[in-house]
Formats: C-alpha cells, structure tokens, sequence
C-alpha cells in the first residue's frame, strides 16, 4: 500500500507559475516510478509527467519546457513546478506511484489557470 498526499495548486493568471507536492508514505521501497496525470472537466484523465528511481524523466508534449518534475528522496516527495501555465492547464492534477502490481493516486488538487 502507498499512500499519497498532495499540496499546492490553485489561482493563477496565465504565464504564472506554481508549484505542486506530492508526498509518498508506504511502501515505497516498490515504487517504479512516480508523476502526475491531469483531467480537465468533460475530458480524459491526462499523462502529465512522470520520474523513476533513477531519475530518469518522461514529458508529454504539452508541457515539454514548461514543468519540471523533482524529487526529494529524503522527504519521499516528489514535485511538479509549473512555468508559464496556459488556460488549458486548467485541471484536477492527480499525482501517480506506479508499483510492479498496482497504480496509486492521491486526492487531487486544483489548478486553475484564468487568461
């Protein structure tokens, strides 16, 4: 079992920038690899980002050059920062550990980008 809590989100006008957590508790001794997913409303849940253990890192094309994901193993956090946010960034971001057998997610958090 993983347990994840998320913090950050909220209001931004669009080209500002925020930061989002995501803390990881559990076993996360198993954890492959950690990220975000995103779901605007009316659409699909997102791929947003991804990091693994090793710190190697995957982007979907949306956000290439506009988030950077981190990792703090000390803390077991994990971190989206999100530069020059659009108005379709607007989404519940979900943050993500994937275990050889099982997907977590946290709650959610809210970002809403007004133009």
């Amino acid at each position: 079992q993983v347990q994840l809590v998320e913090s950050g989100g909220g209001l931004v006008q669009a080209g500002g920038s925020l930061r989002l957590s995501c803390a990881a508790s559990g076993s996360i001794f198993s954890i492959i690899h950690m990220g975000w997913y995103r779901q605007a409303p009316g659409k699909q849940r997102e791929f947003v980002v991804y990091i693994t253990s090793d710190d190697s890192t995957n982007y979907a094309d949306s956000v290439k050059g506009r988030f950077t994901i981190s990792r703090d193993n000390a803390k077991n956090t994990v971190s989206l920062q999100m530069n020059s946010l659009r108005p379709e960034d607007t989404a519940v971001y979900y943050c993500n550990a994937r275990l050889p057998s099982n997907n977590y997610w946290g709650q959610g958090t809210q970002v809403t980008v007004s133009s």
